[in-house]
């Protein structure tokens, strides 16, 4: 072996491997991404029990039931879906018949009827627990004449509507004939790309190794 191949090819095996190392590494976050999700969608398709008692520590993802009453004003936030594109979220209080005041994220309508007429009612619901964390620095300020939200904010909403700081995503109702879509909480929404990573960082090690046979091949056609 010529002197003047023993650099290339040191530098071709080592970014290889280092490219090689982050894809596999990325198959290793994949394998605990998925068995995240498969914990996550054991805990929101659980059977649901009763509220957790006021001030307790709230379990993300879990899955309870409530009797009582849509009461007061609903707060809208602006969003979108894959399926329906531009919508409004539909907030609202529910008033339970143990005297629990929390808010119901009850789903969604399309623009057009953001202020369409939706009276109170009693039900029978299922959701899941979820604190949110939508608000950053880049969040608007909601804009409480329109009555819009740019994000779900659980402490400003539970003060607007006076409830506990308690988000229940909505599952399922009795409501004999819903004017508000469900948007149930799925793992499917949570992103997993690890196995894009890794083919990608792959792919470019055997790329690295490609460009360092070349580079090889050229010193070699030189070198005669």
């Amino acid at each position: 072996m010529r002197l003047q191949m023993i650099a290339p090819i040191l530098f071709g095996i080592v970014g290889a491997a280092i490219l090689a190392g982050l894809g596999f590494w990325q198959l290793e976050r994949l394998a605990v991404k998925e068995a995240l999700l498969a914990q996550i969608a054991a805990e929101i398709g659980a059977d649901p029990v009763d509220l957790p008692v006021a001030g307790a520590p709230l379990v993300e993802f879990q899955a309870v039931r409530l009797d009582g009453r849509f009461v007061g004003k609903e707060l809208h936030v602006l969003a979108s879906t894959r399926d329906a594109g531009a919508i409004y979220r539909i907030i609202s209080a529910f008033q339970s018949t143990g005297g629990r005041r929390v808010l119901v994220d009850r789903g969604y309508v399309p623009l057009p009827l953001k202020d369409a007429p939706r009276a109170g009612v009693s039900a029978r619901i299922t959701g899941n627990i979820r604190t949110p964390d939508e608000v950053d620095a880049y969040t608007p300020a909601p804009d409480p004449a329109a009555n819009i939200w740019f994000a779900r904010d659980v402490p400003a909403m539970a003060a607007a509507l006076r409830t506990e700081p308690l988000l229940v995503i909505l599952r399922t109702s009795d409501e004999a004939a819903p004017a508000i879509r469900p948007l149930p909480l799925n793992a499917s929404g949570i992103p997993n790309n690890h196995l894009n990573y890794a083919i990608t960082w792959l792919l470019f090690a055997l790329a690295w190794l490609g460009m360092t046979v070349l580079w090889l091949w050229r010193i070699r056609q030189r070198l005669k």
